[in-house]
């Protein structure tokens, strides 16, 4: 009987991760089967339509979603200021954070993951790092919700209401609330914040709180540091916007290539609402969620069925299925000439 007891709880220890993967894949093939493949052989029998595609017009939707990745890499050397990474170091760890998020299913911890490791050698300090990847990609949704409340109401009183706005706006108030909540708490309450999760983390193993306690000072003294600077903060801000708009911008050029560009209020409710719906980690960057929510949304707007889905697949050819081979070539080129360490950057004055 002893011989026999490991073997099962061991298989109870898997079981878990075993039912996580099934249901990730289960739910990867009901989107793909049902929202993603439909869409595809609707486009199929229209695609002597992309024929008439300029190249330069796809050069443009291009440099626009380089731009936006651009923008985003500059949020990046915002928030870690003054430890900032070189441009094209911080480009190159986007990059590669966005590729592994494109085929990972619930990608954005794995890639939150590589991008601290990537930072780490080159020396960021580790709170730095860790308050600026969650401000970055906390910030930046934030940010995207402001855009999408903006827009939402202006659009509501021309357009009418969609149920399915109130569910991304509802998303977008919890999101605000938490995030304004915790940098009221870590400046005006880091003391009480300190006690509660000492008391949380000493009943965790392999946790010591006075590790935790030390880290929450430090992240304490980052937001400080952000907020305390009015032109830092505006930085980051308009980065932050800039990396949505510009990626946005992508999608309304394909809409403009087929013959419908639509206003730039009904873009930003369209690309707010998936993009918003897109955060719950089901399949890897939104695949199927994106893609069932834009085309009836911008369908909705007034553009044909067909010129819609072209323009949204054409659209997620560059933002989602290009950035996978170009973020591992831009992760091996960090593998094989790593990036510039940031004490050798201060210490040679070059940012």
């Amino acid at each position: 009987m002893s011989d026999i007891a490991p073997p099962a709880k061991n298989k109870r220890r898997k079981m878990p991760g075993e039912i996580r993967l099934i249901l990730s894949v289960g739910v990867i093939i009901f989107v793909l089967e049902y929202a993603v493949v439909p869409e595809f052989g609707t486009a199929r029998r229209s695609l002597k339509l992309l024929k008439h595609l300029n190249p330069a017009v796809v050069a443009l939707a291009v440099i626009c979603e380089f731009l936006a990745i651009f923008a985003y890499s500059q949020l990046t050397r915002a928030v870690f200021t003054p430890f900032q990474p070189r441009i094209r170091d911080s480009v190159r760890v986007n990059l590669s954070a966005l590729g592994l998020s494109h085929v990972i299913p619930g990608g954005t911890a794995p890639a939150g993951a590589l991008s601290y490791r990537l930072y780490s050698a080159m020396e960021v300090p580790n709170a730095t790092n860790v308050f600026g990847l969650a401000a970055q990609g906390i910030g930046s949704a934030v940010v995207l919700n402001i855009l999408f409340w903006v827009a939402l109401v202006i659009s509501i009183p021309l357009r009418g209401f969609n149920p399915a706005y109130g569910f991304a706006a509802l998303a977008g108030v919890f999101l605000l609330a938490a995030f304004f909540g915790t940098i009221i708490l870590l400046m005006r309450g880091q003391r009480q914040a300190d006690s509660w999760i000492r008391a949380f983390v000493v009943k965790m193993p392999f946790v010591k709180p006075e590790h935790v306690g030390k880290l929450l000072d430090s992240v304490a003294d980052r937001v400080t540091l952000l907020t305390s600077r009015p032109q830092l903060l505006r930085s980051a801000l308009y980065w932050a916007a800039a990396n949505w708009v510009l990626d946005a911008a992508c999608l309304w050029v394909f809409l403009w290539a087929f013959g419908y560009p639509i206003s730039p209020v009904d873009l930003m409710v369209a690309y707010g609402l998936a993009n918003i719906l897109a955060v719950i980690p089901i399949t890897p960057g939104g695949l199927g969620v994106i893609e069932g929510t834009l085309i009836p949304t911008i369908v909705g707007f007034g553009v044909p069925h067909t010129p819609a889905i072209l323009a949204v697949l054409a659209y997620r050819l560059v933002n989602f299925w290009i950035p996978i081979p170009v973020g591992a070539g831009a992760y091996f080129s960090l593998r094989w000439k790593p990036a510039l360490a940031i004490s050798e950057i201060n210490r040679n004055g070059s940012v």
